[in-house]
């Protein structure tokens, strides 16, 4: 894992690095963001639902984020390429201070007027704190654009997740995924997807503690998901998405169901203040009655949590922005009698080029 990220920043200069040709077009941009914030639950402590247990303490921290990002276009091809490097340190919980990185690159090449095909890599590693892990993925796609408004992309790949902590939860297995955007006229646009995948563990499956029953064999996932979004570009940015995940797994305790409504909003106000909101509503259902895996639905996946966050940015200069940030998470494992609740709230500035 180590040499991944380093050679996605690798291949991303690199892109940036080709000499300019007749038609092609080189793009590129640079962000270094620093502040502080104030976490109400940096060690993401669950709790009893009653109320009882012990909660964490508030506690202070700095945060550093660096972002490349490049594109290099051609006539029949296209490199693209990101690169994120963040940390946050802690002074209470020094050691939930955390250091992440993250890369993307994709490289494309069309195979006539509305076809194109290409591949794609991801990478993402988070070491520190108590919930360390590396999510890698590596897929080849086809994209359909016959005009402007429509473009549909079919991705075929493998992902591989890591969880540090246990490796009980490491998973690798094949990915499948349609999506697709239509826009409406140059304000309004609708998109969908849909994706199937299978994980497989390393350990065996666990029957139901009623049960007695003969060895299960490995532990096998099955992930089914599908969404559907509108957004709306005009005096106010708008945005509204539902999606669906089923989880099935042949362990008992591990099987999910899952609808998430989500909305964002942006607006200019007065004195060049831009605020930006965004929130979402998670129904969560577990057909076994528990749930076993409480740390992996926040961190393998933050989108798991009802969440309401808000931005306030107002630039200083011409590539200083000034940013005060607010936010409340949380989520609830009825059955298992746990609750989470996470507030944060930030100040800080950001550097573009």
């Amino acid at each position: 894992m180590r040499s991944t990220l380093p050679l996605l920043l690798l291949l991303l200069l690199t892109g940036l690095a080709l000499p300019v040709r007749a038609q092609a077009v080189r793009e590129g941009s640079l962000r270094l963001s620093a502040g502080t914030l104030v976490d109400g639950n940096a060690p993401r402590d669950f709790t009893e639902t009653d109320g009882s247990g012990a909660s964490a303490q508030p506690d202070v921290g700095l945060h550093l984020l660096g972002s490349a990002a490049g594109r290099y276009t051609a006539e029949r091809y296209q490199l693209v390429g990101r690169y994120d490097l963040g940390t946050r340190l802690y002074l209470r919980y020094r050691s939930q201070s955390l250091l992440v990185q993250a890369g993307t690159v994709e490289a494309s090449h069309a195979l006539g007027p509305t076809l194109g095909a290409g591949v794609e890599a991801r990478a993402k590693d988070r070491r520190g704190g108590a919930r360390a892990y590396s999510d890698l993925g590596a897929s080849a796609f086809l994209e359909y654009v016959p005009d402007v408004r429509l473009d549909v992309r079919l991705r075929a790949g493998a992902h591989r997740f890591v969880y540090r902590p246990d490796e009980r939860a490491d998973f690798g297995g094949p990915e499948l995924s349609l999506t697709g955007r239509y826009r409406i006229d140059r304000r309004h646009s609708l998109s969908a997807s849909g994706e199937w995948g299978r994980r497989r563990y390393g350990v065996g499956a666990q029957s139901a503690p009623e049960l007695v029953s003969p060895a299960l064999g490995r532990r096998e996932d099955q992930e089914l998901s599908a969404g559907v979004g509108y957004a709306y570009r005009g005096p106010v940015a708008l945005s509204f998405g539902y999606g669906f995940q089923e989880l099935a797994s042949n362990s008992y305790g591990e099987t999910l169901l899952r609808h998430r409504l989500s909305a964002s909003a942006g607006v200019h106000l007065p004195l060049q203040f831009t605020l930006l909101a965004q929130g979402a509503l998670v129904l969560s259902h577990y057909p076994d009655g528990v749930f076993l895996s409480p740390d992996i639905i926040l961190t393998e996946d933050e989108e798991a949590q009802n969440n309401l966050s808000l931005r306030l940015v107002r630039p200083l200069t011409r590539s200083l922005d000034l940013e005060l940030s607010g936010g409340i998470y949380g989520t609830r494992l009825p059955r298992n009698g746990l609750s989470y609740t996470r507030s944060m709230a930030g100040v800080g500035v950001t550097w573009r080029l």
